[in-house]
């Protein structure tokens, strides 16, 4: 079920670890303060499996409550898109608070744009929902097998969507197309995309540093340094995000931080076992129920992060991930439940089988993972497609 690899791959300059500093996510979580919809969303405390796996404190942050989107991704589109707003008007993005963004000046100033993106659900529908909320356009492809459920909750922010008939980094070459055709015909057409590559680097760091504020609240929330922090993995922006943001709070003592990853995307994964340091690239259909992370083409300047900071790369079938969604969903007594999606419920899935399988004792000791442990994780989407939840976690069906 699992696979893993310790990281032995060549440092190199660190020059990415500053898009993460503790300043810019600071800067990023002041701006989501602005928006009436901005609450702090809950730390479930798993005291009880904590104890039940054998470890000092398991405590999982709950984004399933955020903006009522039920996931985090919104954050890093609607940070992108005002701080590409900023560039073009010439301001700070301290300048461009939601009523300011709102404001029939700033439109005047700015104009109309339209952003384009890929998504299997969760970013599309956060870039959807930030240009509704600040009357501009959007147009979201989504990847060959995404459900009806998750297009429908983009078509209801008032974007222009639908689902392709190619994997997700090939929708991702599509909205960069569309883009392109866009401003050739006269218009104003953003790609925004939480993956970089060599000449599109900006906007993906931008929306690492707005994933930050989720960073910053659990730092606050989680109650002194934890000593080791799961995070999953797609194209790796979220994951860059959480180790870089904690790799500078936490600079003289970082946590063990442990990346996982769909088996059938284990981009990452591939690239720690090559030991080179180069990004690998995993191509095909992706076929994986945790749909947020069935990416195979690394963001560059994640993987510049994560490579200098991760102690360990899992890749982790599908019933790991389920078996995350139905221990949160069903906790024992006395601790919180967590609707925790395909994608979200992956690093405590691994977590879990790392504690309780017979065949996992070399990692246990590799991460030093014992009574003494302090492990953060993020649930970073609640159940986003209904039936699909249900039918995983209620009936036993991962397909």
């Amino acid at each position: 079920m699992l696979k893993w690899v310790m990281n032995r791959m060549p440092k190199t300059g660190d020059k990415n670890l500053s898009v993460m500093s503790v300043g810019e996510v600071a800067k990023a979580r002041k701006f989501h303060e602005s928006f009436p919809q901005y609450s702090v969303t809950p730390m479930a405390d798993l005291s009880k499996m904590a104890e039940y796996l054998g470890l000092g404190a398991v405590k999982i942050k709950d984004e399933s409550w955020r903006f009522g989107l039920n996931a985090f991704k919104v954050l890093g589109g609607s940070y992108s898109i005002a701080r590409y707003i900023a560039e073009e008007i010439g301001v700070d993005v301290s300048e461009l608070p939601y009523n300011v963004l709102k404001s029939e000046e700033l439109k005047k100033k700015f104009g109309s744009a339209t952003f384009f993106s890929a998504t299997d659900g969760n970013h599309g529908r956060g870039v959807a929902w930030a240009a509704n909320q600040l009357g501009q356009k959007a147009v979201i492809i989504m990847p060959r097998g995404s459900t009806q459920t998750r297009l429908n909750n983009i078509l209801a922010e008032n974007a222009k969507a639908w689902i392709s008939d190619v994997n997700y980094d090939e929708c991702v070459r599509q909205a960069a197309k569309l883009a392109e055709e866009e401003n050739s015909k006269g218009g104003h057409g953003v790609v925004v995309q939480d993956t970089a590559w060599e000449g599109y680097e900006k906007i993906p760091a931008w929306i690492m540093q707005g994933y930050g504020t989720m960073a910053s609240e659990a730092a606050e929330q989680f109650g002194g340094r934890p000593t080791h922090i799961f995070v999953q993995a797609g194209v790796g922006s979220l994951a860059g995000a959480m180790v870089g943001f904690f790799s500078n709070l936490y600079k003289d003592n970082p946590p063990v931080m442990v990346v996982v990853e769909a088996a059938a995307a284990a981009c990452l994964y591939k690239g720690a076992v090559a030991g080179d340091g180069k990004p690998r690239i995993v191509e095909g259909d992706m076929d994986t129920i945790m749909a947020g992370l069935a990416c195979g083409e690394p963001n560059i300047t994640s993987w510049d992060i994560l490579k200098n900071h991760v102690t360990c790369f899992i890749s982790a079938e599908d019933p790991v991930a389920a078996r995350g969604m139905r221990m949160l969903a069903a906790p024992l007594k006395g601790d919180a439940q967590v609707t925790s999606g395909e994608s979200g419920a992956a690093p405590f899935g691994a977590l879990a089988s790392i504690m309780k399988c017979d065949d996992c004792q070399e990692l246990r000791k590799a991460l030093k993972l014992d009574r003494d442990s302090r492990v953060l994780l993020f649930s970073t989407e609640g159940d986003t497609d209904p039936e699909r939840w249900q039918n995983i976690v209620w009936e036993a069906k991962e397909r």
